[in-house]
C-alpha cells in the first residue's frame, strides 16, 4: 500500500491509528474500501451489526438517536477527516445509534472481518490496541469527572467551539439536538443563547447558530462551577 494514498493520510491523523506507526498504518489502509452516499442516505441504524469502521472524506454524518416515544435525537455530527467505529471492528456489537448522510458524503471503510485476519497475523497491533483504548477509557474518566464540574454556560461553550473547529462558524444545528449534546434542558440552552445572542456572542437562525465572538467563547468555556444545567 502506497504511503502517499489517501486511506493512509486519513489514518495517521487519527488520534486511534496514528499511534500505531507506519507500517502499521500501511498495513491497516490496504484494506479500506470506498463508499459513496446520497444526502438522506442511512449508513447503519441502531442494532445493525457492527461490521465495519467508517471515515469521513467529504460531506457530514449525523449520528442520531430515537427515545421510546419516537423523538429524534442527535448525538453527534461528524466530517471530513473524522473516524467512527472503532470499537466495532474489535467487539462486533450492534450499533447504538443510526448514522444518516447530510448532504454528498463520500467515505472509506475497513471490514471487521478483514481487520480480524490482519490481527491474527500482526498481534502487536492487538496489543498496541488494547493500550490505546486503555487510554480512551482513562481519558473518558477525567472528562466525566470534569463534566460534573462545569457550569452549563461553560458546556455549551465548549460544544459550540468544538463544532466550530469541525464545521466553521456557522453550525447547523437545533436548540433540541444542542440541548441533547450537553446534557441540559431545551429551554435552559435557550436562555444562555438568548444571552449570547444579546451580548453580541452568536447569532441565532432557524436551525443555526453562528459564533460572532470566538473569544468571548473561550473563556466562557473555561469557568468552572456547580451551577446546574
Amino acid at each position: 500500500m502506497q504511503r502517499d494514498s489517501p486511506f493512509f493520510s486519513a489514518l495517521s491523523v487519527s488520534s486511534f491509528f496514528s499511534a500505531l506507526g507506519s507500517e502499521a498504518i500501511a498495513q491497516i489502509a490496504s484494506l479500506c474500501t470506498s463508499r459513496k452516499m446520497l444526502d438522506g442516505e442511512t449508513l447503519f441504524l441502531k442494532g445493525d451489526p457492527g461490521d465495519a469502521l467508517y471515515g469521513v472524506r467529504r460531506g457530514q454524518i449525523v449520528i442520531t438517536t430515537t427515545t421510546d416515544t419516537g423523538r429524534q435525537f442527535t448525538l453527534n455530527i461528524l466530517g471530513a477527516g473524522d473516524i467512527f467505529g472503532e470499537i466495532a471492528l474489535l467487539d462486533g456489537h450492534p450499533r447504538s445509534a443510526d448514522a444518516i448522510a447530510s448532504g454528498q458524503v463520500e467515505l472509506f471503510m475497513i471490514r471487521r472481518s478483514d481487520f480480524q485476519e490482519l490481527l491474527k497475523r500482526r498481534p502487536e497491533i492487538t496489543t498496541r490496541i488494547i493500550e490505546l483504548l486503555c487510554e480512551r477509557l482513562r481519558f473518558s474518566s477525567e472528562r466525566l469527572e470534569e463534566a460534573s464540574l462545569l457550569s452549563l454556560k461553560s458546556r455549551l461553550a465548549r460544544r459550540l467551539l468544538k463544532l466550530a473547529e469541525d464545521f466553521g462558524d456557522e453550525i447547523d444545528i437545533t436548540q433540541e439536538d444542542l440541548s441533547v449534546l450537553v446534557g441540559a434542558g431545551r429551554e435552559t440552552v435557550n436562555r444562555q443563547l438568548q444571552k449570547w445572542r444579546k451580548g453580541g456572542v452568536v447569532e441565532l437562525g432557524r436551525a443555526r447558530v453562528k459564533i460572532i465572538d470566538s473569544r468571548r467563547l473561550q473563556q466562557e468555556a473555561v469557568e468552572r462551577d456547580r451551577e446546574s444545567g
